[in-house]
């Protein structure tokens, strides 16, 4: 057991050697190879789609339901991880120090792994993610007033974006919709449904600021890599734009994560009340390098060599920046729910 590299693990992705693998317990080596620092996008929308059911009242929350569902997703965004990985590796893609090999190790391509251990923590790690998803469809129509057809379509959905993200989704510039479409409506959409056993899309609505957020990072990583992934025909949508274009498209997403809020408010009064505008005191927790690091980031052309205070994450840039907002405006999302589902209980 070593804590200290869990802890680790779920704050960054580290770079390690395989001396340093080989002395890795096996959970510390999980974290590693599923990039468990991202995870967390994940986590929050579960988290998210757990607290709305639990505001929308009428016994619509089921804690075991709700764990059921962060399980779930967590683990098909950990086995899609590995799944990428796997992909890329065999297309040749993170061949020669490509992006991916630069920022945290890439188990195969490291030569941390063999392909039939990588398989194993594929399978073990997929098994987890379809028997929280079984265990949600078998159940539905005996504990929740849902149709367990519906939170099939909606497991294959999400199946259909873990096994096809990588290709061919990511090379025709649908990557990025996929993350939009899968990290607010199917996994805080359908992850309602799949608690509450009833459709809303107040709720879909509501998954829209956070999933923006989540399209952020991926678009800093595919800016990050564009001149790599246009080399490998990977047709990310800032290959197809360019890097100018998409660092403001960034921006403006971010802005939407602020204006939407006060939007919802007044189209999905349901689960929105003015304690939503709480997420409009991320920026200014953010430190004041950070908030200066992210502006002049996202308004300057990529630096062509490490810059000193880059030198603990490069060459993540764009995605490092993108990273440090979602994390903080994700959290401040949440405590602003939690007092959200607290406010309507005393009301009620």
């Amino acid at each position: 057991m070593n804590l200290k590299m869990w802890l680790k693990a779920i704050q960054i992705i580290p770079k390690i050697s395989k001396e340093e693998w080989d002395k890795l317990d096996i959970i510390s080596r999980w974290l590693i190879i599923t990039r468990a620092a991202v995870l967390v996008m994940t986590l929050t929308s579960a988290v998210i789609a757990g607290l709305l059911t639990a505001i929308a009242g009428h016994g619509l929350f089921i804690g075991w339901r709700f764990t059921l569902v962060i399980i779930g997703l967590v683990f098909a965004h950990a086995a899609n991880n590995l799944i990428n990985d796997l992909t890329d590796f065999s297309r040749g893609v993170d061949k020669d120090n490509y992006f991916r090999t630069q920022y945290g190790p890439q188990a195969l391509e490291s030569g941390l792994m063999t392909k039939r251990q990588f398989y194993k923590y594929i399978a073990v790690t997929g098994a987890v993610a379809v028997a929280a998803g079984l265990a949600l469809i078998l159940t539905q129509a005996s504990t929740t007033p849902g149709n367990p057809w519906i939170t099939v379509a909606l497991m294959v959905a999400g199946a259909v974006f873990v096994l096809f993200y990588t290709w061919p989704f990511k090379y025709i510039g649908l990557g990025e919709l996929a993350v939009f479409l899968v990290w607010g409506p199917l996994m805080i959409g359908g992850g309602f449904y799949a608690i509450s056993g009833v459709w809303s899309w107040g709720a879909v609505a509501a998954s829209i600021p956070y999933s923006l957020a989540t399209v952020t990072v991926i678009f800093g990583k595919h800016i990050d890599k564009r001149m790599e992934d246009a080399a490998k025909h990977i047709r990310t949508v800032p290959v197809l734009l360019g890097e100018t274009v998409s660092r403001y498209l960034v921006l403006g997403m971010m802005a939407l994560q602020y204006v939407l809020p006060v939007v919802l408010i007044f189209a999905a009064p349901r689960y929105f009340s003015w304690i939503i505008l709480l997420v409009f005191i991320t920026p200014f927790l953010l430190k004041k390098e950070e908030r200066r690091m992210i502006w002049h980031i996202y308004t300057h052309p990529r630096p062509t060599e490490a810059p000193a205070e880059a030198k603990d994450f490069w060459p993540l840039w764009y995605v490092a920046a993108a990273m440090i907002h979602t994390r903080l405006y994700g959290g401040i999302f949440v405590l602003a729910m939690i007092l959200q589902t607290i406010f309507w209980t005393l009301i009620h």
